[in-house]
């Protein structure tokens, strides 16, 4: 099974391609970013997100794509309205493609991940390299959200043992 995780963004929207094998062990296939230009209009930069997307859901060939859910802090809400935007071009762009869509809280994110719902980005950036074996250099944490997410995912699959150890 291959599983693209995404974590929502305007300026940088992390994505992350992970596979399953039939022994159960998980790999990474690609995972990078897709930026837009701030001197953009918002309607160009959501194309660009749209386009860029498509074009990884055609290359990869997801079975499903993982999403985390919005989260908005009341004090500061245009980067959560920001990032409802994005993450609504995620959904369409999926639908489009008639690829299924599962989405994640943030906790639950964390939780699969570290194992605690409050982890810090340090923590779930140092777990998705250990899972995934990737080499101690830094990673975006826009990159490393995005794999958390597809790593979420594969936690809650039937028959799958959750990162902490607690069946999913």
């Amino acid at each position: 099974m291959r599983i693209l995780g995404v974590d929502p963004g305007l300026d940088a929207c992390g994505y992350g391609a992970i596979q399953i094998d039939g022994t159960g062990a998980v790999s990474l296939v690609e995972a990078g970013l897709i930026r837009t230009r701030k001197t953009d209009s918002l309607a160009d930069r959501l194309a660009i997100v749209a386009r860029e997307l498509k074009r990884l859901i055609l290359q990869h060939r997801p079975d499903v794509l993982a999403v985390e859910d919005l989260y908005s802090y009341y004090k500061t809400p245009k980067p959560s309205i920001l990032m409802g935007h994005v993450r609504g071009v995620v959904l369409g762009t999926a639908a489009s493609l008639e690829l299924s869509v599962s989405s994640y809280l943030p906790t639950r994110v964390k939780r699969a991940t570290v194992g605690r719902g409050h982890a810090s980005k340090e923590q779930i950036a140092r777990m998705v390299q250990m899972r995934l074996n990737l080499p101690a250099t830094r990673v975006r944490a826009d990159v490393t959200d995005a794999l958390a997410v597809a790593l979420c995912h594969a936690d809650h699959l039937p028959g799958r043992v959750a990162a902490e150890g607690v069946p999913a």
